[in-house]
């Protein structure tokens, strides 16, 4: 598969992009098509494609820049009452550039944006079943 994507651009600077937040690893910069205004992304700079993929000690490092950026948003002229993370991984889940990417949404009152699902309650026998399968996949991939 090609590992190209507009991220690896921003990433070599043959891009423009707004940047927040810069170490040897990750990048963080102002999403082009904000879902609220201040919408950050950070990504890792290697090309990363999905969340398997991912270093976990990387995936850290993201999500413990997402947290920093989250606290310099509420204490920036942002001013937002609330942050969302997002993090789409595959196509049915909404991932548009095959470049691991958390969005990290600032959020403040009736800004538009929230999840639309419609959550139900299913039988206790139903989450038993399926917590039994996510563990034995747990063991298969992590054993202990």
């Amino acid at each position: 598969m090609d590992p190209y994507t507009i991220f690896a651009d921003i990433v070599a600077g043959r891009a423009a992009a707004s940047k927040v937040y810069e170490d040897a690893d990750v990048l963080a910069f102002m999403d082009i098509r904000p879902v609220t205004s201040g919408h950050v992304l950070v990504i890792p700079k290697s090309p990363v494609r999905s969340l398997s993929e991912l270093d976990p000690e990387l995936g850290g490092k993201l999500f413990r820049v997402g947290q920093q950026v989250a606290a310099a948003l509420r204490a920036s002229e942002v001013n937002c009452d609330g942050v969302n993370f997002f993090l789409a991984d595959g196509v049915t889940a909404g991932q548009e550039v095959f470049h691991v990417h958390l969005h990290v949404i600032p959020r403040t009152p009736g800004d538009g944006f929230g999840l639309r699902a419609r959550p139900r309650t299913p039988p206790r026998a139903d989450l038993d079943y399926l917590a039994a399968s996510i563990r034995g996949a747990l063991r298969r991939a992590v054993p202990e």
